[in-house]
Order: C-alpha cells, then sequence, then structure tokens
C-alpha cells in the first residue's frame, strides 16, 4: 500500500461529515434537545480527531517515503562512482611489493608454525587477491605490515616496545572476523580445517600455540582533533610540557604519529568512519613519547604519564616501569616507506573506494531504518484509517436511531 496512491480522501475527510449531516433526518430543533444535541457534538469532536490524526500520520508516511526516494537515488551515485573507480583501479597494474615490504613479508614467514606465518604465506601466493578468500574479507592484516617507519632505529625500539607476539598479531574489522579465525568442533577443541587452521593445513603448515587477534571495532578508539590539513591525519595531541611552559629537550613526538599508514586505511576502516591512527595504533601506543636519546628520556621523567622510549633503545612502558638491560632484537620490525608516484596514486583510489564503500554501507543501514518505521507507519495508518471509517458508520447507525417515531 502506498500512501501517495490511497484513494480514500484521508487530508480533508470533512465532505464526508458535510454530507452526513446533510442527509440525516433529525431537525435542527430536534436536535438540540436531549441527546440528539449532545451525541451530535460527541460526534463531531471524535471526527475532527481522528481527521487530524489521520493528517499528521499520512505527513510522516510522506517524510518517510520521500527519505526513501533520496537515499536511493544516493545509493545509485555511489554505485556508479565506485564502478568507475573499481574500472580505472583495474586497469592500472598493482605495484610491485618494495624490497622493504618483501624483506618484512619474509621475515614474517620464517614464523613458520604462527598464525602470521601461515598468512603472510597465504597473501604472497595470492597477492591482490587475497581478498577475494571468505576468510580473508574481514581481516586487515599482520601487525608489523600495517605501519611504516623512516628512522630504523625508531622502528627498532617500537618494535621492542610491541614485542614479538603483538607485532605478529591478526588484525580484524570486526568480532564475526576475529571469530572466523578460529572456529571448534563439538567437544570444543579447535577445527584444524575450518579458519586460519585449515589455510596452514592447505598450504602443509600447523599452527602451534596461540595468537593474538586484534578487533578494531572493541578497541576504544581517539575521538579528539586531527591535525589541520595533514593528509596522514595525524593525532593533534598536546605535548609535554614542564611546569615552565616548556618542551623537553630530545622530545621528537608521538609514536602515535610517527607511523605512516597506508592511504586506504586512513579512514573508514572501522564501521564507525575510524581509521588504523585512531583503532589499532592508539590503543598500542596511546600517547606514548619518543626521545632523541636515553638521557633526555630521564630527564623528562615529570612530564611521562603513558610511557615513552628513545631511539637509542630506552623503553619506560609506563610511570614507575622502565626496560632494563640490552637493547631487544626482535626480528620483526616496521618497513620503511617508500617513494612511487604509482604506488601512491594506486593507494589513493583504494582510500576513495573503501571511502565511498563505507558511506554506501552507512546508507543502506538509514534505508533500512527508513523502511521499518515506514512500515510502522502504514499499519498505524491503516487502523486509523478502519478506526474512522467505523466512527462514521457507526455515528450514522446512532444518529438514525435517535430520531423520533412520527
Amino acid at each position: 500500500m502506498s500512501f501517495q496512491n490511497t484513494p480514500m480522501n484521508v487530508e480533508d475527510p470533512s465532505p464526508m461529515l458535510v454530507n452526513m449531516e446533510q442527509s440525516s433526518p433529525v431537525s435542527k430543533d430536534e436536535s438540540q434537545n436531549g441527546g440528539g444535541s449532545a451525541h451530535l457534538e460527541f460526534s463531531v469532536f471524535n471526527s475532527a480527531k481522528l481527521k487530524t490524526d489521520l493528517q499528521a500520520m499520512g505527513v510522516k508516511l510522506k517524510k518517510h517515503e520521500d527519505n526513501i526516494r533520496f537515499l536511493k537515488s544516493q545509493k545509485i551515485k555511489f554505485d556508479e562512482v565506485i564502478t568507475e573507480l573499481q574500472g580505472r583501479l583495474s586497469s592500472v597494474r598493482p605495484p610491485t611489493p618494495s624490497k622493504e615490504n618483501i624483506e618484512i613479508n619474509e621475515q614474517i614467514i620464517r614464523h613458520k608454525n604462527t598464525a602470521a606465518g601461515v598468512l603472510a604465506v597465504i597473501e604472497a601466493r595470492h597477492g591482490a587477491h587475497v581478498s577475494q578468500i571468505p576468510l580473508m574479507k574481514g581481516v586487515v592484516g599482520i601487525l608489523a605490515k600495517l605501519g611504516k617507519i623512516n628512522d630504523e632505529n625508531l622502528s627498532q625500539v617500537l618494535s621492542d616496545y610491541l614485542g614479538m607476539r603483538s607485532m605478529l598479531a591478526i588484525v580484524c574489522k570486526d568480532h564475526d572476523s576475529v571469530m572466523a579465525l578460529q572456529t571448534y568442533d563439538n567437544q570444543g577443541m579447535i577445527d584444524t580445517s575450518a579458519g586460519l587452521h585449515g589455510l596452514g593445513s592447505s598450504i602443509g603448515q600447523t599452527i602451534e600455540g596461540n595468537f593474538d587477534a586484534i578487533c578494531l571495532e572493541s578497541v576504544r578508539p581517539y575521538v579528539g582533533r586531527h591535525i589541520a590539513d595533514d593528509p596522514q591525519r595525524r593525532l593533534d595531541l598536546l605535548k609535554p610540557k614542564f611546569p615552565n611552559g616548556e618542551c623537553p629537550p630530545g622530545f621528537l613526538g608521538f609514536a602515535v604519529n610517527m607511523i605512516q599508514i597506508d592511504p586506504a586505511y586512513l579512514l573508514c576502516v572501522t564501521s564507525y568512519g575510524y581509521g588504523l591512527r585512531e583503532t589499532l595504533f592508539y590503543s598500542l601506543f596511546s600517547r606514548l613519547q619518543v626521545y632523541k636519546t636515553r638521557v633526555e628520556m630521564i630527564s623528562a621523567l615529570p612530564c611521562i604519564s603513558d610511557g615513552a622510549v628513545s631511539l637509542d633503545g630506552g623503553i619506560i612502558r609506563a610511570a614507575g616501569i622502565f626496560t632494563l638491560g640490552s637493547r631487544g632484537e626482535v626480528n620483526v620490525r616496521f618497513a620503511k616507506p617508500t617513494a612511487s608516484r604509482r604506488m601512491d596514486n594506486y593507494s589513493e583510489m583504494e582510500k576513495q573506494i573503501k571511502e565511498l564503500t563505507w558511506k554506501k554501507g552507512k546508507l543502506m543501514e538509514d534505508m533500512g531504518r527508513e523502511h521499518v518505521i515506514r512500515k510502522d507507519t502504514l499499519e498505524n495508518f491503516g487502523k486509523k484509517k478502519e478506526e474512522f471509517v467505523r466512527f462514521l458508520a457507526q455515528s450514522s447507525a446512532t444518529n438514525q436511531q435517535t430520531i423520533p417515531p412520527r
């Protein structure tokens, strides 16, 4: 049933009332005596109220139908732009992995019996088509491959800060994607023929021990401002300061902002519109400060609340917790960013597709809500319409009964 096609004159039922009043055989004088007059006044009042209710419901129904039409037109536009971008992307040869990326992948593959090792082999074999594997649709990637760092010393100290287990963590978009990585049989045992274990079996590898999987939609994201006009969307964090207002000597910045992220993952990775910097790396590093030397880091202790690292290997994990001993040697580190116009253009198109796909998804959610509300409003409209028709019929019958016998 469509509101626009409803044949009943809902918006102005007054002619029906006029016809009812004109056709009533009750004289004006008779209607003013006894219950006839009171009943007629009550009938007119109820009729006016039902008419007002129907008009209000009609306006509300039309509003939701207009919203649905608008959302459908927007969806068509999104589909057209996404199809065009996908066509352009398919005509461009994907950039070959940089030497640094290949080295990082080889470092991960060496951890043969780990979930990350299995995933790295699958990615190396399937390349850009890995996302077509059903299990991989919600997997963003291995943590070590999701960020790049220019400075080798910083790359090493941040890898040491996180530790090998975190560097090899599997990052997923949502809870369902995490749960798909590992399934269980009826006895509660791991089903080695499904999930990542099944992928491992397909390439002749087994996953030993346990591993970390990070769900981006479950971590608390950064919700503050970003640095204006920054293509990397770095977070606008307040620099540490001594009581005299001076910034500590040797302070280089915050770790979360010193990681370069692929443009495709800068925003709209989660359904809430957050990218990797606001979710993954902010949850890992928070406001971790970076200093040039350990001596400068120690001198800045009064300004350190969420930990700090120095390029020469110093690590303060939190207020009062120091990591001592010789420098760590976590052998999986973040890669160096590579400058390539073709790679940047390809990543930019991927970013646009991801952003538009995310916006289309949110639009489809809005359209679904509008359809539900329209359905409820339509049902209420139908009920009120039936009530109005019943009322007119009952009023007509009652008026006939109040006619005195001749």
